[in-house]
C-alpha cells in the first residue's frame, strides 16, 4: 500500500517521533529524519534505510541548511514532530521572558518556519502535511491545568497552523494537526497509558487515510476530531 511513498519526519531521535520513523519504515516508505543530535540518535540510526540530517528546528540559518540539502526531494508526507514541554514549573507567575521565548519558538513558531520553506516539497494533490499538536491545545480542553504553558504552546501553534494553511494556493496538502494520545515517552511519563508502537500506527494510518482529502483537520491517532 504504502511502496514507494516518501517521508520527512522533523525531531526523530527517540520518542514518537522515533516510532512514527519505525511504522513508517514497516510500511515500506523512504524515510528521511531530522535530530538535533547526531551523537543521541543510535535508535533512529538502528532503523535500516533511514536518511538521517542534523536540524535545530529553532536556527533560521539550520532551517535553510536543511531546504539545501534536500532540495528537488519530494514528499508524501511531512510529519514536524520535534516539541519540548517548558519550563517544569509551567507557571505564568514564575515564568521568564526567555523560558517562554524558547517554549513558544520551538512549539509554535519553529514548526511553521519551517513548513513555509518545505510546503512547496510536499507532494501536490496527495501529499500530508502533519503537526504534532495535542488535545491539550484545543480551547476547550478543560484538563491539564499542570501544564499550562505547554497548553498555552500548542494552542498556539495549532492558530499559527491555521493561519498559514489559509495563506496556501490551489495545490496546497491535506494539513492535520494531530494528537498522539497520552503515550510512555520522556515527556508523557510511565504513568501514560498508551505505548508508543499503537499511538503511532495510529498516527500513520491517518496519515494514509486522510491523503488527498484537501483541508485542515485536528484529529487524534484514531482519526477522532478534536474541537478547537
Amino acid at each position: 500500500m504504502s511502496a514507494n511513498k516518501t517521508a520527512l519526519i522533523i525531531g526523530a531521535s527517540r520518542g514518537l517521533g522515533l516510532g512514527l520513523v519505525q511504522r513508517l519504515t514497516e510500511q515500506g516508505w523512504t524515510v528521511t529524519a531530522t535530530v538535533r543530535d547526531q551523537q543521541k540518535a543510535n535508535d533512529l540510526k538502528a532503523v535500516p534505510g533511514v536518511h538521517i540530517e542534523t536540524l535545530d528546528m529553532d536556527s533560521i540559518a539550520s532551517l535553510d541548511a536543511l531546504k539545501q540539502s534536500l532540495q528537488g526531494q519530494v514528499f508524501d508526507a511531512l510529519f514536524v514532530n520535534a516539541g519540548i514541554m517548558g519550563p517544569q514549573h509551567q507557571s505564568a507567575e514564575q515564568a521568564t521572558a526567555a523560558e517562554l521565548g524558547q517554549l513558544f519558538l520551538t512549539n509554535a513558531v519553529a514548526p511553521i518556519r519551517l513548513a513555509e520553506r518545505f510546503v512547496g516539497q510536499v507532494r501536490p494533490g496527495s501529499g500530508v502535511l502533519a503537526f504534532m499538536s495535542s488535545w491539550l491545545g484545543s480551547v476547550a480542553c478543560p484538563d491539564g491545568a499542570e501544564m499550562a504553558l505547554y497548553k498555552a504552546s500548542k494552542a498556539a501553534l495549532n492558530s499559527m497552523t491555521n493561519t498559514f494553511v489559509t495563506q496556501l494556493g490551489e495545490q496546497r496538502p491535506t494539513v492535520l494537526s494531530m494528537h498522539p494520545g497520552w503515550v510512555k515517552t520522556a515527556m508523557g511519563g510511565d504513568n501514560a497509558p498508551l505505548d508508543v508502537e499503537t499511538s503511532t500506527r495510529g498516527l500513520v494510518e491517518q496519515l494514509n487515510a486522510y491523503a488527498g482529502q484537501g483541508g485542515h483537520h485536528f484529529i487524534d491517532y484514531r482519526g477522532e476530531v478534536i474541537a478547537w
